[in-house]
């Protein structure tokens, strides 16, 4: 554990040269912190700007504030505390951002041939696989391993950002359906590591589970959970971008087709609607 205090704290005196290391978790400011830490990263790697935005999202509607932040390449971590205010819910998430993005920093959390032989006996053990399947990129366990060879000398937030569109494509049955027909599991992950996940692939996943659901109301069901399984992770101080993408594209469905329904109401029906919600 000190090994690694020590470690953190050197990042922060490469990265942040004029903060104090052993402050840097202590200050008020937080935000500003993480914000100064991305825009130096954004320096290193000469990006755009529009690519190094740290993005905010405030919720308080619905009992104790909650506050969302989005780095770069999508990863996403949310305030683990319950909080009296927006402001407080913000520095709280902003503090858990960065100290993940400074544990992205250190060498071990980077993509290695020795991290890969861990986790793919890992994947092993916790299926029916071989680890000769390894070997064949047609299975599950040799597309596992082709993609993290694919990924090395990456961190773990990098890799994490394409392992999170698999989760996904698996998820709403994607996956299934193109390696179903003359798809590879090489090709599939050759064409969506070219692709970050935007509002297009929302809709189309939106729409594919609209097409397998025919009942609104299991979608709904699907949402709730989604929204149980959000906060769950979001208070152990985990990465949220898998659970965070579920219910903006199950939100996205619903929306859809209360909008459907809607349209086909009569005004009486839609004064009834407004009123006792759709169920």
């Amino acid at each position: 554990m000190d090994r690694t205090l020590e470690s953190l704290q050197l990042v922060i005196a490469q990265v942040l040269p004029h903060r104090d290391p052993a402050l840097v978790f202590k200050d008020l400011n937080v935000v500003a912190i993480l914000q100064e830490f991305r825009e130096s990263k954004q320096k290193q790697k000469a990006v755009f700007p529009s690519e190094g935005i740290v993005v905010y999202e405030s919720l308080s509607n619905l009992g104790p504030p909650v506050s969302y932040i989005t780095l770069p390449g999508g990863s996403c971590f949310g305030n683990c505390r319950s909080c009296l205010s927006t402001a407080e819910a913000r520095r709280d998430a902003a503090k858990v951002a960065l100290i993940n993005s400074l544990f992205n920093e250190l060498p071990c959390w980077r993509i290695t041939k020795e991290f890969i032989m861990g986790s793919v006996q890992e994947a092993v053990s916790s299926t029916s696989g071989n680890l000769k399947d390894a070997d064949d990129p047609s299975t599950s366990i040799g597309a596992y391993y082709y993609m993290l060879e694919s990924n090395i000398g990456k961190t773990m937030l990098e890799f994490q950002e394409l392992k999170i569109v698999f989760q996904l494509l698996h998820w709403n049955g994607s996956l299934k359906a193109l390696l179903e027909t003359v798809c590879s599991w090489m090709e599939v992950i050759s064409y969506y590591s070219q692709y970050s996940f935007d509002e297009r692939m929302r809709s189309h996943m939106a729409l594919d589970i609209m097409k397998e659901q025919e009942s609104p109301g299991a979608i709904s069901q699907e949402l709730q959970v989604a929204l149980r399984e959000l906060e769950e992770v979001r208070k152990a101080g985990q990465e949220l971008r898998f659970y965070k993408e579920k219910k903006e594209i199950l939100s996205l469905a619903v929306s859809e087709i209360y909008s459907d329904r809607v349209t086909f109401l009569s005004g009486n029906d839609q004064m009834s609607l407004a009123l006792h919600g759709y169920h």
